[in-house]
């Protein structure tokens, strides 16, 4: 899985993939004969072929050491009449792999920053969405989408959360194998949430352009084409993408998808909603050049303006930008980052989003300070009147 969906549990990647290798070498040991000196075999690591006395084999290093970023380096082996001998150099020198490295503990690190990350988003994101839905004052058309892009972000958290809960139940279930209606069904909740946080954000950029070109008459009638654009897209894929999974696919818990050709069915219209929004956000940068100019804006719009400047160069760095540059790259293109980027550091953007867009937010910031005032003059107005009354003569 390229990139912005690269894998639900990395771990198993390292796993199968193994396994395929197998697979492809039993299959070149049937078809071959027996009839040299050294019999191809398999190693664990990697599939050496037939051989004659005196015959050095060299192979690279197996695609295996790509998932850690590796992929350099030969091993060779020398046929005698004792059969094979032993690899040189050996797998962990040729291919640039550290003594030390554990591949499980590893993971279980990724998965413990990334359940943090997911955990702190959920709870500031869940803050943020009582302050704007109880509030009546920040009640509007761009926060009602704020609101939405907030929910998908706990949606994908909350997806994450079962997802592992279901896979990770026990100690003594190979998650990896697993093939259960409950594993299948949190799979599909997580796609779907993943989906929907894309293109509510593909939403965000549509309603800054809407913004932008002068349509703020006429934003609330967009917000129901907007919510079927960000909830009833991705259901529409996902529904269709179940369908292919059932009656072609129905294999372990629908979440190894490589080579399949069911999955562009999901990774399609994400990759269309990213470079979308990539052009918007090109659009947008046009559009506030040239209306933020002094020679061509009118004194009463500079405000907003520079506030609707404010807001979108925040939004780009978390509109996926760089998914741009990691869809287009070869599968097993230095996995670690990848997955440092989408599991580790995309699991705090939520939270950068509540932060950027709710806490540090002039309006809310300004209708929280005038609730706690509210409440102090409710609270101590009885007991001191004269507190009232100089909190009255204050400019604020």
């Amino acid at each position: 899985d390229n990139g912005f969906m690269y894998l639900l549990h990395p771990d198993c990647e390292y796993v199968f993939q193994l396994e395929r290798e197998e697979r492809h070498c039993l299959q070149y040991i049937t078809e071959h004969d027996n009839n040299h000196s050294c019999l191809p075999f398999w190693d664990s690591l990697a599939c050496w072929p037939y051989a004659v006395v005196g015959e050095t084999v060299r192979t690279e290093c197996p695609d295996v050491f790509s998932i850690l970023g590796n992929k350099t380096g030969s091993v060779s082996r020398n046929c005698s009449s004792i059969g094979w001998s032993q690899p040189f150099p050996p797998y962990r020198i040729a291919c640039i792999v550290e003594d030390d490295i554990d591949v499980p503990e590893y993971f279980a690190t990724v998965k413990l920053i990334y359940s943090i990350g997911y955990g702190t988003s959920l709870v500031f994101l869940s803050i943020a969405v009582l302050i704007l839905v109880l509030f009546r004052k920040l009640r509007c058309a761009r926060n009602c989408i704020h609101i939405q892009l907030f929910v998908t972000f706990m949606l994908k958290a909350v997806a994450v959360f079962i997802k592992d809960a279901t896979l990770f139940a026990s100690d003594d279930t190979d998650h990896c194998t697993l093939s259960t209606a409950a594993c299948k069904a949190s799979v599909v909740f997580c796609h779907y949430c993943v989906m929907a946080n894309f293109f509510w954000l593909l939403v965000e950029a549509l309603y800054l352009n809407s913004l932008l070109l002068s349509s703020f008459h006429h934003s609330h009638r967009c917000l129901w084409g907007f919510g079927l654009l960000g909830w009833g897209v991705p259901l529409v894929f996902i529904i269709m993408w179940i369908g292919s999974r059932m009656y072609f696919e129905d294999t372990e818990c629908w979440d190894i998808n490589e080579d399949s050709p069911y999955w562009w069915i999901i990774k399609g219209p994400i990759v269309v909603s990213i470079v979308v929004n990539f052009i918007l956000f090109m659009n947008i940068i046009k559009i506030l050049i040239q209306k933020l100019n002094p020679r061509l804006i009118q004194f009463n719009n500079s405000d907003q303006y520079k506030r609707l400047t404010k807001s979108t160069l925040l939004l780009i760095p978390l509109f996926g930008t760089h998914y741009m540059v990691f869809n287009f790259l070869p599968d097993y293109f230095n996995i670690t980052v990848r997955i440092c980027i989408e599991l580790c550091m995309g699991s705090f953007q939520g939270l950068i989003v509540a932060i950027l867009y709710c806490f540090l937010n002039k309006e809310v910031q300004k209708e929280i300070r005038v609730r706690w005032m509210k409440w102090q003059d409710n609270s101590y107005g009885a007991v001191l009147p004269g507190a009232k009354g100089s909190q009255m003569d204050t400019p604020f």
